[in-house]
């Protein structure tokens, strides 16, 4: 054998385990068609959970900032966590699991309309989007975390203040080292990190805000992280990035900021001189006051005014009404998205688990599965079952590995193989209804 074709055997053998791993994730019920439907589904799961936070959150107008923070908190982990439990069992078992949680149980008609064919037929694109979009917020996020460490390493020191950071650390009982930097071109401090925490001082604030008001602004940072507060921020950044789509993360994420902003201030009043105090060193701090977006935490997160007021006058509460009329605003258009979901799966054709009479395949109409050429190549054999559904008219309207033969390939010659079959359509009550059916092929040599 010669060297060339030595090569060419080489080449042949390695794009033979590439070509497989692509259609793996490509193929119907694969990777790609799993994640897909996930997202899909979490336009009406994200609206049920962004209107029973928001419904919670308008029950306790008058309730502890840290309740409504544990509340939205608890709100925006459902959102990570809902979409992720669905992924997981549409990779397990797609059918199987669909029958284990409600979630499943609801999605499972909705693949059955023309409205899910729509979305299957352009999944690929979907996900394409979906990815595309989270790689330019995760690259915005990435440049935020680049700011923040050259300015800590570019950052100038100053001892004094160095030193009365520590000794606010030490009252308040942060027992991690706090580093503190002077950067320009800032409108507010802002902490960042968890491990090694540092503070970034505007330039502007050392030279032209009396030294109290400054440091009452350093207690409210070291409340942030006191309360490893950093940490949440972080996982707030990866829901924007991963569901950045649902306009129920972003309010639930609002929402968190603005109620961790009531907690710190309340942390650092009793360090800061009083509330007073500190609602002066807001007050002066808005003045400064200018858009920027970091994956970091600054003193003037939240509304500031509404802050102010409070810290000046603590029984003032934001009015339920307001409270209801924002969440609602925010939540009734995916609420909408969700009920126009349902509403193409109450047309869809009713899927009988159960008809009088089964389907029959017209073997008339199907043609043997063509073996592909690498796993015939290959010498690759193996059983795969199919699970499909038959509409009223005996086409093949959806169909998915329920059992793989081990060869991704296999498997999608044998579902393009099925759908080229035609059927005799179930029958119920003397009438034509969808239905599913399950069938094995074998693939082996004679």
């Amino acid at each position: 054998m010669n060297a060339a074709s030595t090569v060419g055997a080489s080449l042949g053998t390695t794009a033979a385990p590439l070509a497989e791993m692509t259609a793996a994730f490509l193929r119907p019920g694969g990777v790609v068609d799993a994640l897909g439907w996930a997202l899909v589904h979490f336009l009406w799961q994200g609206a049920l959970v962004g209107a029973a936070t928001a419904l919670v959150l308008a029950a306790l107008p008058a309730a502890r900032p840290q309740l409504r923070y544990a509340i939205a908190c608890a709100g925006l982990l459902a959102c990570l966590l809902w979409p992720a439990v669905t992924l997981v069992l549409r990779l397990r078992g797609g059918a199987v699991a669909e029958g284990i949680a409600t979630a499943a149980q609801l999605a499972g008609p909705l693949q059955a309309g023309r409205i899910a064919g729509t979305v299957q037929a352009h999944m690929g694109w979907i996900v394409s989007a979906w990815a595309a979009c989270c790689v330019v917020l995760l690259a915005r996020t990435a440049l935020g975390m680049a700011w923040i460490t050259r300015a800590v390493r570019a950052g100038a020191r100053d001892p004094q203040w160095q030193a009365r950071l520590d000794q606010l650390a030490m009252a308040m009982g942060v027992a991690r080292q706090v580093r503190l930097r002077i950067v320009a071109g800032l409108a507010s401090p802002v902490t960042a990190g968890c491990w090694r925490p540092v503070v970034l001082v505007p330039a502007s604030l050392l030279s032209g805000m009396p030294p109290e008001l400054l440091q009452a602004l350093l207690a409210h940072e070291m409340a942030h992280i006191r309360r490893h507060d950093y940490v949440v921020n972080i996982v707030q950044n990866l829901a924007e990035i991963l569901l950045f789509y649902h306009p129920a993360v972003w309010w639930l994420s609002r929402r968190i900021r603005f109620e961790r902003e009531l907690i710190a201030d309340d942390l650092a009043a009793g360090h800061a001189g009083g509330p007073r105090r500190l609602a002066h060193a807001l007050s002066e701090l808005e003045k400064r006051q200018f858009a920027h977006h970091e994956p970091a935490l600054a003193a003037d997160g939240g509304d500031l005014m509404n802050r102010i007021t409070r810290l000046l006058r603590p029984a003032t509460r934001r009015a339920p009404s307001t409270t209801v009329a924002t969440a609602l605003a925010t939540v009734l258009p995916a609420l909408a998205l969700a009920s126009a979901f349902f509403a193409g799966q109450a047309q869809a054709d009713v899927v009988n688990a159960k008809p009088d009479k089964r389907a029959v395949v017209d073997f008339k109409s199907c043609a043997k599965p063509v073996w592909p050429q690498a796993s015939l190549a290959a010498r690759h054999t193996g059983a795969v079952t199919l699970r499909f559904l038959i509409g009223k008219d005996g086409t093949v309207d959806d169909a998915k590995v329920k059992k793989s033969s081990g060869h991704p390939a296999l498997d999608d010659a044998a579902l393009e193989g099925i759908r080229k079959c035609r059927f005799i359509a179930g029958m119920s009550n003397g009438e034509p209804v969808t239905s599913w059916m399950q069938m094995q092929y074998v693939w082996t040599f004679n």
